[in-house]
């Protein structure tokens, strides 16, 4: 099931709620309980190639997540 965001007209709470489309209906503001909610657009994170991405500087060097130490590669 996936998180969305919301946030109720009544109130203006913003939250997330882990729901099935067929509990969209039944959805109410945990704040006030008011049914008149709006779906947010959510952010969500995409992966990249290794190659694809400059790793920060703060990060240990050695080509890996942690320099090289933790076995990851």
């Amino acid at each position: 099931m996936p998180i969305y965001e919301y946030r109720c007209q009544k109130c203006e709470t913003q939250f997330e709620q882990l729901i099935r489309d067929s509990e969209a209906l039944l959805l109410r503001c945990p704040r006030c309980g008011a049914q008149e909610v709006n779906r947010l657009l959510s952010v969500f994170a995409t992966g990249t190639s290794a190659g694809s991405a400059a790793a920060p500087a703060d990060l240990p060097t050695g080509g890996h997540c942690c320099g090289g130490t933790c076995g990851c590669h």
